[in-house]
């Protein structure tokens, strides 16, 4: 396996501040949005992820960039890749590091913010490719990730750069959205098919569920802490959940039915689910609690949201990030249990 260490980034000076826009609807159970707009048009702004809620970081799919926003003076920032990388997803590490996952040249990278240094890990004679969403592990020694183009799952071991590669059986099958539960399992939403996937780290066995309607398209996916693992249907306009106990699955149509086409998707500390609905001209940022089993909330993007793709839930602050393609940087301030 080849690794390399790149000279130092190309880190251009803080832009100027992006003042965010507010958004607080009077609607019951709305949440306030705020979004801030990013200096490079058109570079598709992605994955936000902080551990501090002060700086946000994401990746320029478009603009081949990791990007920074500081939330108190909304100044952003950027570090340049090599051209054509295509950064489709990044994560942030307890210590600071940032881990992006090389799209379009079929690598996995490392950022150090403090030297500006690079740490380059490329799939082996570039397979598999497209690698796509990454996540790390509870111990925070292995990251896993998924390979749309590729039809894998693989698994990084930080610090030895080795590699394990998972071939999905169903062809096509576009391992998309990843989500770990806390026995360890590692479950991938398969976007070309209506399945989902698992692999047993003890046994390295990788299992196949299939979604009871064939229509089905598994986007994102998530877990609430009774075990149940969550999934958006981008195709026919459903949120689901599998019990992994009897492989039993209930689900729910999207509040815009078959024009919905749910994307992203977070898993609050209240275990509420909240997804971006992307058929809508304005895209919907919407709740669903499954306590009640009701869509109780429901918030317009005030950008208009374009396409929301990834969001991460900031627990601290209960607070999801999200990027959107019309070029923002946005923050869901969630409601409490006492609202």
């Amino acid at each position: 396996m080849r690794t390399s260490v790149l000279a130092l980034a190309l880190t251009l000076p803080l832009a100027a501040p992006s003042l965010a826009q507010d958004f607080v609807s009077d609607a019951e159970g709305s949440v306030g949005i705020q979004e801030w707009t990013t200096p490079w048009p058109g570079t598709r702004p992605r994955d936000p992820f902080t551990v501090d809620g002060e700086r946000v970081w994401f990746v320029g799919q478009a603009g081949d960039y990791i990007g920074w926003l500081d939330v108190d003076t909304g100044e952003f920032g950027r570090a340049d890749l090599q051209p054509g990388d295509g950064p489709h997803n990044q994560i942030v590490g307890p210590d600071g590091m940032i881990w992006y996952a090389g799209n379009r040249s079929a690598h996995i990278g490392r950022y150090d913010p403090e030297s500006g240094q690079f740490l380059r890990v490329d799939m082996p004679n570039g397979v598999p490719r497209d690698p796509h969403t990454l996540i790390f592990d509870a111990a925070g020694e292995n990251i896993w990730f998924t390979a749309q183009g590729g039809n894998r799952i693989g698994r990084l071991e930080m610090g030895t750069w080795e590699l394990d590669i998972f071939d999905v059986p169903t062809e096509g099958a576009r391992p998309y959205g990843i989500t770990i539960t806390p026995d360890g399992r590692v479950w991938v939403a398969l976007l070309g098919t209506n399945k989902l996937a698992m692999i047993d780290p003890e046994t390295m066995q990788l299992t196949e569920y299939v979604l009871p309607r064939e229509g089905t398209r598994p986007r994102r996916i998530g877990h609430t802490s009774d075990g149940l693992v969550w999934y958006v249907d981008y195709a026919e306009g459903y949120l689901g959940a599998l019990s992994p106990e009897t492989g039993g699955v209930e689900e729910w149509r999207a509040p815009s039915a078959e024009e919905s086409y749910p994307y992203a998707m977070a898993v609050d500390g209240m275990d509420r689910i909240w997804f971006v609905e992307t058929g809508p001209e304005v895209n919907n940022f919407v709740g669903f609690d499954p306590a009640t089993e009701t869509f109780f909330s429901q918030t317009p993007v005030p950008s208009g949201g374009s396409v929301v793709r990834h969001m991460q839930y900031y627990a601290p602050m209960n607070e999801i990030w999200f990027g959107a393609d019309t070029n923002t940087i946005g923050r869901a301030i969630l409601p409490g249990a006492e609202d």
